[in-house]
């Protein structure tokens, strides 16, 4: 069987949730996998402004970025945005239908909206006959997921599930899997033999991630958060990292981009970070309590009300004084905080990826 992974860089969450599946594939027979970013199949000065204009949008007017996220979500806009998105792809992206076409795939997982529009587009025109299964990669559903021509939809979590039956997708087209992550992050760990290894000391320990953009306050929760240890990742954020390892020191951790993520979330008791679909898939897995903050107005703020309702996490994003206040409340507090570990198992999903996997076997209706 020839299947495609396919997603767009467009932050880290798509590529990521896409590599989880990826590698999941390599321990089963049978299947011929190729892993792409849709990208690669677009005008190269579109590949060059896509993640760079929404980069910009979130980091530097955000608001913006809100006003236009929930516009492309108000009901009657859609037939006007479905017409708009399929000509701005049919332009853009055509080199990756004449890929799709010419290598007939039998089944297609995209975990990126762009990807789903021109798949479900060539399927729902007889142009492809692929299974397409769309991988949803936040908690919350946007319209701009829903492609006529799409198989099957997988979901975060029952909510997820709920959410897209209400925007009118059949049930037999939705499953809940989870946010597929990499297989690491459900490995067993020994938490004191990992802080030994990494260097770190046995005090209460906050890992603060800055997403892939290396966004918000750090400085001012470093100050607030200076009696505990502190692991900080800049991730791609250069500038910030070269302003904040100066500061690195004593329970001080500061760190670029990594690659062993599951080990310093294994190695940390709260993380404080960005509220991305993947992250938080990822903190889930590994049951380490979130507190948010920088939330990117729409597919983040939709994150935190949806995980509030299983009670997970505050209501809102926290000002840099409650968080402050909540990780020392956590600290001082094992009941709190090990009911708090507990309530996440409801949504952890450390097998999404090889669940989805196992979408290729169901018979669609």
């Amino acid at each position: 069987m020839r299947i495609l992974v396919v997603y767009a860089t467009a932050g880290a969450g798509h590529k990521k949730a896409a590599e989880a599946i990826y590698q999941a594939f390599k321990s089963k027979e049978g299947y011929y996998v190729r892993l792409i970013d849709a990208l690669d199949y677009t005008r190269p000065s579109f590949k060059k402004s896509y993640p760079r204009s929404y980069a910009f949008l979130v980091t530097h007017l955000s608001w913006i970025w809100g006003i236009f996220f929930a516009l492309l979500d108000l009901p009657w806009m859609q037939s006007f945005v479905r017409s708009v998105r399929r000509l701005y792809n049919g332009f853009n992206a055509m080199p990756l239908h004449h890929y799709l076409i010419q290598e007939e795939f039998d089944c297609i997982i995209t975990t990126q909206f762009l990807s789903a529009e021109v798949s479900a587009y060539l399927k729902r025109t007889g142009k492809i006959s692929a299974r397409i299964i769309c991988v949803v990669t936040d908690f919350d559903v946007h319209r701009i997921w829903l492609n006529e021509g799409i198989d099957i939809y997988t979901g975060a979590c029952d909510y997820t599930r709920d959410k897209l039956l209400a925007l009118g997708v059949p049930s037999e087209k939705v499953y809940v899997t989870g946010i597929p992550t990499d297989a690491k992050f459900a490995a067993p760990s020994d938490k004191s033999a990992l802080r030994k290894k990494l260097g770190l000391g046995e005090k209460m320990t906050v890992l603060i991630a800055t997403g892939s953009f290396g966004m918000g306050p750090i400085e001012e929760l470093m100050k607030l958060l200076g009696e505990h240890q502190l692991l900080i990742v800049c991730g791609h954020n250069w500038h910030l990292y070269q302003r904040l390892k100066p500061l690195a020191g004593g329970s001080t951790h500061i760190y670029g981009l990594v690659d062993n993520m599951d080990e310093l979330m294994s190695a940390a008791d709260v993380m404080v970070t960005k509220p991305g679909g993947l992250s938080i898939a990822e903190a889930l897995v590994k049951r380490l309590p979130m507190i948010f903050f920088s939330a990117i107005p729409g597919q983040e703020t939709n994150n935190i009300k949806v995980l509030n309702s299983y009670g997970i996490v505050p209501k809102s994003q926290c000002s840099l004084q409650q968080i402050a206040r909540t990780i020392n409340e956590l600290d001082s507090n094992p009941n709190t905080y090990n009911a708090l570990r507990q309530r996440m198992n409801d949504l952890s999903k450390p097998d999404a990826a090889d669940d989805i996997i196992a979408l290729l076997n169901v018979p669609l209706i």
